[in-house]
């Protein structure tokens, strides 16, 4: 199977990130697929020495691809990740739209990883600070129940 990863908001500040984590971690894909807003289309970002370019976020951008990093809001989140799941891509959200959705796991890996088993196409992660603050007061939970 190929493994076609795209990003949405690839060109704001978290999307840059989610992009050069995946090349930092040499992230094994076969695609990389950079989508944004009608006004970053065109526009290039560099991967692996290569200039990949930003098209726009549409529904029929989504055929292919494996998995989709969202990192453009909830408002976008919501509009389109239905789009994604329906051409068969799993969608990591970094946004709010579907942390308290109880048909969505909220997943921080170092926690909860074996509940992405329970995705129906759609994982949230908590917010930034939520997800550093667990860090610290899981194993404070493990030792005294917290």
């Amino acid at each position: 199977m190929s493994l076609v990863v795209a990003v949405v908001g690839a060109t704001g500040v978290v999307g840059r990130e989610m992009v050069k984590t995946l090349e930092d971690r040499a992230f094994p894909h076969d695609k990389l697929v950079l989508l944004a807003s009608a006004r970053s289309a065109g526009s290039t970002i560099k991967f692996r020495g290569e200039d990949v370019p930003v098209q726009i976020a549409t529904p029929e951008a989504f055929a292919g691809v494996t998995v989709a990093l969202f990192s453009a809001g909830a408002s976008i989140s919501r509009k389109f990740a239905p789009f994604a799941t329906q051409a068969g891509a799993v969608v990591v959200d970094n946004s709010s739209a579907f942390r308290m959705d109880e048909n969505v796991p909220l997943v921080v890996p170092e926690i909860n990883a074996a509940d992405i088993k329970t995705n129906r196409g759609i994982i949230a992660n908590p917010n930034c600070t939520t997800a550093i603050t667990l860090m610290a007061l899981y194993p404070l939970h493990q030792a005294f129940g917290v």
